[in-house]
């Protein structure tokens, strides 16, 4: 695959325009969120197979593993991409399937969650935490 140099730039650039919006972005916009909550949220532009977000605000589903307090969290990406091993746990949501990226949980600011999507189960939530366990 031939990369194409301007294109990447501008993605980054872009994806830090926003990131620095994010990171300024006033207290007043405090989210409330919790563990087993599904959110739109702001991954943004990444590198190698880390999960990137996607369109302009470089958004995408994530599961909220673990709430540390008000501001920090560990965060699971979710993909429409259905993948069939350890590292990933199947949903269903609104007729639709999606997977859990297990490989790829990340600590994250609470300032990158956009707008709650919904709540899990406490059944899947409970295997998502017995999976991330195992790999520790």
């Amino acid at each position: 695959m031939i990369l194409d140099i301007k294109t990447i730039f501008q993605k980054f650039s872009t994806w830090n325009r926003l990131k620095f919006k994010i990171h300024i972005s006033c207290e007043k916009n405090i989210v409330y969120f919790k563990e087993r909550e599904i959110w739109w949220c702001a991954l943004g532009k990444n590198i190698g197979y880390e999960q990137n977000g996607k369109n302009e605000k470089f958004e995408r589903p994530v599961l909220i593993l673990k709430k540390f307090n008000k501001n920090l969290l560990w965060a699971l990406p979710l993909t429409s991409k259905q993948k069939n091993n350890r590292f990933y746990y199947k949903i269903d949501y609104a007729e639709r399937s999606y997977v859990i990226i297990l490989s790829q949980i990340r600590t994250i600011s609470s300032k990158r969650l956009l707008r709650k999507i919904r709540t899990l189960s406490k059944n899947d939530f409970i295997n998502i935490q017995t999976y991330v366990k195992s790999f520790l």
